[in-house]
Formats: structure tokens, sequence, C-alpha cells
């Protein structure tokens, strides 16, 4: 059964599409980050790690209710047997979303929108034909930078979409649905966007591709490789950490998919020398 938390009236249900082996060592996707940031990461998410030093990473969606309403489902994880990520994807393709949404007991015809963080390949797999009620969500800089993605995108995602009147192209911070709102945190892409839920005292991040491992947890600074824009994306994690702490983070590629912050640090914090 997939995992939920719920704040108020608005349950978020985590969805794993798959999981598998980084494709590449995990030091290059780091290249800044020491042997005590590395321990530090470990004991904060020991699931991250494999026994020969992989990085183990997770491939989410986060499904989002208030009450009884439509559903709102963030990223689409992985996708189908002839997805855009089955070229590289380390794990098992086709992906088993559509699984996951029977076991939380959503229809995808109850989908009424889905929210696009960005437009990499693991995060828009099942996007499109799959939630036909669904109005998809992406960030007017994420479409404007499209020379950056997949050459397949236009025709196989969007156009379609657009066609069928199902895109929805914002600018910026955009409300969804009461307590439920979408934040512009680029860097990672141009138009990276992850997504806030409150309820009261409570708060929720959907946070995308913000951080992608527990490493940039231990420390924010630390840059991803694969972020196009690394000042850009640290600015927009440390200033959503910094700004939205006490809160949970609900995190695509991390064991666990609900994690507190501040977490209780398992050490010191690094520094770079």
């Amino acid at each position: 059964m997939p995992r939920s938390r719920t704040l108020g009236s608005i349950t978020v249900t985590a969805l794993c599409d798959g999981e598998g082996p980084f494709f590449q060592p995990r030091g290059e996707a780091f290249p800044d980050a020491t042997e005590a940031h590395w321990a530090a990461a470990d004991r904060l998410d020991p699931g991250a790690v494999t026994d020969d030093g992989r990085w183990w990473l997770r491939f989410r969606a986060f499904a989002v209710r208030v009450g009884d309403g439509p559903v709102t489902l963030v990223d689409a994880g992985i996708g189908p047997a002839d997805s855009l990520a089955a070229s590289w994807a380390p794990v098992p393709v086709p992906g088993r979303l559509p699984a996951e949404l029977a076991a939380a007991g959503i229809d995808p015809a109850d989908v009424r929108t889905v929210v696009l963080t960005h437009l990499h390949t693991d995060h828009v797999g099942w996007a499109g034909a799959m939630f036909p009620n669904a109005d998809h969500l992406v960030q007017r800089a994420e479409v404007d930078a499209l020379e950056l993605f997949h050459p397949e995108l236009p025709a196989r995602l969007l156009t379609p979409l657009r066609a069928a009147g199902r895109l929805r192209v914002v600018d910026g911070e955009t409300p969804l649905t009461p307590g439920v709102r979408l934040l512009h945190t680029p860097g990672h892409t141009p138009g990276h966007q992850s997504v806030l839920v409150e309820a009261g005292d409570e708060r929720l991040l959907i946070t995308g591709d913000l951080l992608v491992h527990a490493i940039q947890l231990v420390d924010p600074e630390l840059a991803y490789a694969h972020e196009e824009d690394q000042a850009t994306a640290r600015h927009s994690r440390q200033h959503l950490l910094r700004s939205l702490s006490p809160a949970v983070l609900a995190t695509p590629h991390l064991t666990a998919p609900f994690t507190p912050h501040p977490h209780p640090s398992p050490s010191p914090s690094p520094r770079r020398s």
C-alpha cells in the first residue's frame, strides 16, 4: 500500500514508479562532496547506497487530494515500455505507477491536474493519454527552454496536450486548490517548480528535483552535476529549506518519501577545506 501523509483535509500519497542504481558513480554526480559529506548522508539515508557504493534511487510521483475532491498528480514517473526514459532509466520499464494508483484507490480519470515539476524524461513518462481529464501544468520558463530536453518531447507530449487544450502554461507562483500552490524553484531546469501544501501550521513541500539526494540536506550548498544552473539551484534550495523550516519534504528520489526538515543532524555539518 502506498504511503500517505495527511495535513488537515489534504492527503498526499507517494507513488513509486520504480527504483534502481544511478547511471554514474555518485561521486561524479556530486563532485564537490567530501568523505565527511558522504558519511553523514549515508547515516541520514542508508537505503540510498548499495553494498558496492552505488547510488540507489527511487522514482516517485505524488497524488494530492483535498477531502474527497479531484486528484492533483505531481510528476508522472518513468512511464511505459516505449517512454522517452527507457533508453537510460536504471529500472525495469514499464514503471509501476498504474498499479500504485490502483493500490491507492485512485482512478486516472479522477486526476484533474498533472503538475510536471520539470520536463526531464523520468518525470513525464505517464503524462498525457493516461490522464484524459487532466490539465498538465508547466512553467513558461520550462517551455521556453525546450532545447535542453529530449528532442522528441514536443511531438510526443506537449503538442498533443496543446491540441487537446490540456496544456496549461503558468508563470511563477500559482494557486491550485485550497492549501496547495505551485512555487517556481528554478536551477535544476529553468522552469523547475515545486508544490507547497499548507494546512494550519503544517507544511509539506513536494520538492521535485530541488534536491535529489540526502547529501543536499547535509549541505544544501552542494551542487548536483546535472543541474542546468547550479548557482540558481543552490539559491532555490537554500531559500526554501530555510524559509519553510519546519516542514515535511516529499521527495521523488530519497528512500523515505516523507522526510521531516530540519532533520536531526547525523553529525556536525561538514566543511569543505
